[in-house]
C-alpha cells in the first residue's frame, strides 16, 4: 500500500465517520466511504492502547498494511476505509489477519464474495 494511499488527518477520518457505513466483526471493524474521482482506495489504520504497547502497535499496523497490499487488487477504487484493530489482533498471523480482514469487507459489502467452485473428478 504506496504513502499516498494513507489517510493521516483527523479530518480525513472523521469525514468516513460521518458519511461511511461500518461492519464489524471480532477483530476489526471497518467503516467505509465512497470517494468520487480517485484513482485508487485509501485506508486509515487505528490500534488503540488497549492492544499494546507501541512495539505491539506498530507490528499489528504493519501486517493490516501488508494484508491490505496483498488484497489490493479485490478492493475497488474511490473508497476511503478505516480499520480499527480491537484486541486480541496482536496475537494473529499475516495470514489470520487477511482472512479477517476479507471476512469483514464481505460483510461491509466492500468486495464481492468470490464463488467457491468445487472440481469434481472422473
Amino acid at each position: 500500500m504506496h504513502r499516498s494511499h494513507r489517510l493521516r488527518k483527523n479530518e480525513q477520518f472523521q469525514e468516513v465517520f460521518q458519511k461511511g457505513n461500518s461492519a464489524a466483526n471480532k477483530q476489526f471493524v471497518l467503516y467505509s466511504a465512497k470517494q468520487e474521482g480517485q484513482a485508487a482506495f485509501r485506508a486509515g489504520i487505528s490500534v488503540s492502547k488497549k492492544i499494546g504497547n507501541a512495539v505491539i502497535r506498530n507490528r499489528v499496523k504493519r501486517l493490516i498494511r501488508e494484508a491490505l497490499s496483498r488484497l489490493e487488487s479485490k478492493i475497488p477504487s474511490g473508497l476511503d476505509l478505516i480499520i480499527i484493530a480491537r484486541p486480541g489482533v496482536e496475537a494473529m498471523s499475516l495470514d489470520a489477519i487477511e482472512q479477517s480482514l476479507v471476512h469483514v469487507m464481505k460483510r461491509a459489502k466492500v468486495i464481492r464474495q468470490v464463488p467457491v467452485q468445487n472440481h469434481k473428478r472422473g
